[in-house]
């Protein structure tokens, strides 16, 4: 049998691993970690029987990947669950806009904007499951739906601080900016408005459902897939090296997938890949960093809106031009006042979150957008933000864990700097990523491959990087 060896076991490397077994390889997954997920884990940080997700969160792109989908992961006990609010983005004068697969509810919501946001996003969300199939890949391809394809990048290439000026009042234009936000990194620049673009439309097509029981849910299904098909995954060994990989494996693979950063797969791999390789992985921009704060609460957040009290995600930075403003500071490494909060209420989907913790205890989620490296302590201006529409907030909160963008890296050696992403989406990154390469999956050596967020379709719990990688390898191969 071939042996193929997948360093990292997010879930890029998994469903890397997965595809390669379904072929008939020898598959082995080799984790630094003492748990396989990368980002799909979930701990008791907090309250003990309180589960937090440690970072993905919120899964549109997981319930749309067309691999996840082809895998039936259910039977591994994945079960995705909706809240009633798929997504809301509250504004200092108390109204909200809210977006997620109940039309009435979002154009209620956004007023005056109503029509022109269903234009914007009509064509998208019809014909969302061809959409997926050529934006889950390279942005340089040719497409398999070429109308649906070229319209929505025709939507993509204005900065998202011109998108929102389609829309009169502050609702609309604010919800598409947090989403926006999403890309970590200025908004004024052209293909900022593509993250948006995307993750809005999905909101409408599918909702941004999260996992039972936590995110980890994800990778243990995963697993349970591989494991059937033959594969195995060794966990607690940090791979430093080829010949190192080789002695874990048991046999120098002749296919080596990594799910790791890409200066993570330069180090190991070392002189085995070309200089001009090299030199791209090495040169490979980050983004900015996450500041993430997980709570402890009695009771519920008390928002001022009523709708926010009922959805999943909620986007916390007011105004769009505010959003903007501080998306921008970040990217120059300044630290805001006021930063973009993303914050998670997984447990009105999910009660079993709360499960196990004191009566009337549940589980709130959040990260703030920090430049990239940032050594403060950013939990105050967090909770700051968030009693700006949640009064009384501060007086509920039970317990407070956090990890700023060193214990960020600490955890999971890919966000280098607290850079969750795996990579900066500037202009050339999200054309080129992770480099300029007709294939952006090879190494440019026999057999060696990237699959991590750092390749497309980038950030995102959906393993159509590892899908893809592993593909590659399966036609060189043939």
């Amino acid at each position: 049998m071939t042996v193929a060896a997948v360093v990292g076991s997010g879930p890029n490397g998994l469903t890397a691993a997965i595809r390669l077994a379904q072929a008939g390889l020898d598959v082995t997954v080799v984790e630094a970690s003492d748990r396989p997920g990368g980002g799909t884990l979930t701990s008791e940080s907090t309250v003990p029987g309180l589960l937090h997700d440690d970072c993905s969160a919120f899964h549109p792109t997981g319930v749309a990947s067309p691999f996840f989908t082809s895998l039936d992961l259910q039977r591994h006990g994945l079960n995705w669950l909706w809240p009633e609010v798929d997504l809301a983005h509250p504004l200092d004068d108390g109204r909200a806009g809210l977006a997620g697969r109940d039309a009435r509810l979002t154009a209620d919501s956004l007023g005056v904007d109503a029509q022109s946001w269903t234009r914007m996003f009509r064509a998208s969300v019809s014909n969302f499951d061809d959409l997926v199939q050529d934006v889950f890949g390279p942005v340089v391809h040719v497409p398999q739906h070429p109308v649906t394809f070229v319209r929505f990048g025709v939507r993509t290439l204005p900065p998202a601080k011109l998108t929102v000026r389609r829309f009169r009042d502050e609702p609309a234009k604010a919800l598409f900016m947090g989403v926006a936000a999403h890309a970590f990194g200025r908004l004024d620049l052209p293909l900022s408005s593509s993250v948006g673009m995307l993750l809005t439309a999905s909101a409408h097509a599918v909702g941004w459902p999260v996992a039972e029981g936590g995110s980890e849910a994800i990778a243990r299904a995963l697993v349970a897939e591989l494991t059937e098909l033959g594969g195995r995954v060794i966990t607690g060994v940090p791979v430093t090296s080829m010949d190192q990989l080789r002695d874990v494996v048991g046999a120098r693979p002749e296919v080596t997938v990594f799910d790791t950063a890409p200066n993570g797969a330069a180090d190991i791999a070392g002189d085995a890949l070309p200089p001009r390789v090299l030199r791209g992985l090495r040169s490979f921009k980050r983004g900015p960093g996450s500041f993430k704060v997980d709570f402890a609460i009695e009771g519920d957040i008390p928002w001022r809106n009523a709708d926010c009290r009922r959805a999943g995600t909620v986007h916390i930075g007011g105004s769009a031009a505010q959003i903007a403003d501080v998306e921008a500071k970040t990217a120059r490494g300044e630290m805001p006042d006021q930063p973009f909060v993303l914050l998670g209420q997984q447990y009105l989907a999910d009660p079993s979150r709360s499960a196990g913790g004191p009566d009337g205890v549940n589980p709130i989620y959040a990260y703030a957008h920090v430049p990239n490296g940032y050594t403060g302590d950013a939990t105050e201006k967090v909770i700051a933000q968030i009693e700006r529409f949640a009064p009384g907030f501060r007086d509920r909160i039970v317990a407070v864990s956090t990890r700023g963008t060193r214990e960020l890296e600490a955890h999971n050696a890919n966000y280098v700097g607290g850079d969750i992403g795996t990579g900066a989406n500037t202009i050339s990154q999200l054309v080129f990523r992770p480099r300029p390469a007709v294939n952006p999956y090879s190494l440019g050596a026999s057999g060696m491959y990237l699959c991590s967020a750092a390749t497309p379709p980038a950030a995102g719990v959906h393993g159509m990087g590892g899908f893809r990688a592993a593909e590659s390898a399966l036609a060189a191969l043939r």
